[in-house]
């Protein structure tokens, strides 16, 4: 069975650091120590070394000296995304150039009226595109596990300003589905990923890179409930400080059953994802046996 379990192994040590040097030098020394943190689990962090180099080996299908130059590219490249999503968060996103691929498709969306669900993935950088869809005029709402550790919560929330995200977190209790349901109501958007899931919860399947794979059950299950419109996102890293930001055109499931509905949903969300991983193998951030 997938071994995630909605948990970040990051640390408030790690989190200091790299603050202390985005603050005052900037995102690119931030880069430069990277090198040596991604090496450091290039190294030692065997089990997920092992699986993500298994993905570029059997999935992707590359030669063993490109998998491993890959697998501690993903590594570097990861934690390029972490900088930047806090380099945001302090508010030094003016460092970064966007080119936004769909945002028509997006203001179509608000100019529904019924709010409206955002689909991505742990592929590339989702959550710094949320934070720049403030352009949009409209409230966004990020559904997330609940998955740092409280004391890096609490020191990125002394550290970092108001977003215009909102965050929406993921309770045992399902409170969580009263707020997106408030979201819609008020015509928001509301963005998630829906490529994993916590052991234990409902899943659908479909295949995935050539095999069967199981993805959660709750955004597709939100999509056909409330029947809002549904784009598929991703922001992916170009360059050290260039990111693309693809919206896809609006879903239209209108003519399905509630089942067919969350099928061919899932159907074309993973054959987009596969998509973006095949044209950017070196942004798929997911260290479990995803086909498990």
């Amino acid at each position: 069975m997938p071994s995630w379990q909605g948990k970040s192994k990051a640390t408030p040590l790690g989190y200091r650091i790299f603050v202390a040097i985005i603050k005052k030098f900037g995102v690119l020394p931030a880069y430069l120590l990277l090198r040596f943190v991604a090496l450091y689990y290039f190294l030692f962090s065997c089990k997920s070394s092992k699986i993500i180099y298994r993905f570029y080996r059997n999935k992707l299908q590359f030669g063993r000296a490109v998998s491993l130059c890959k697998l501690y590219r993903n590594y570097y490249i990861f934690g390029q995304t972490l900088i930047d999503k806090i380099a945001v968060m302090t508010g030094s996103e003016n460092r970064f150039t966007f080119h936004f691929d769909g945002e028509h498709i997006l203001r179509q969306i608000t100019a529904m009226q019924k709010g409206g669900i955002l689909l991505s993935a742990h592929i590339g950088n989702w959550e710094i595109a949320g934070f720049l869809l403030k352009r949009l005029n409209t409230k966004i709402n990020i559904v997330i596990f609940d998955g740092e550790h409280q004391k890096i919560k609490q020191y990125l929330n002394s550290v970092t300003e108001k977003s215009a995200a909102n965050f929406i977190v993921i309770k045992n209790d399902l409170s969580h589905i009263y707020e997106i349901a408030e979201a819609f109501k008020n015509n928001e958007l509301v963005c998630m990923h829906a490529d994993r899931f916590v052991e234990g919860n409902k899943t659908m399947q479909t295949s995935f890179i050539g095999q069967p794979a199981r993805f959660p059950l709750g955004p597709f299950l939100l999509a056909a409930k409330f029947k809002v419109p549904v784009s598929f996102v991703f922001a992916m890293k170009e360059t050290s400080l260039h990111y693309h930001f693809f919206a896809r055109e609006i879903k239209d499931y209108s003519g399905y059953q509630k089942q067919d509905f969350m099928q061919q949903m899932l159907l074309e969300f993973a054959a987009e994802m596969e998509k973006k991983v095949k044209a950017y193998p070196e942004q798929w951030f997911n260290y479990y046996d995803f086909w498990q």
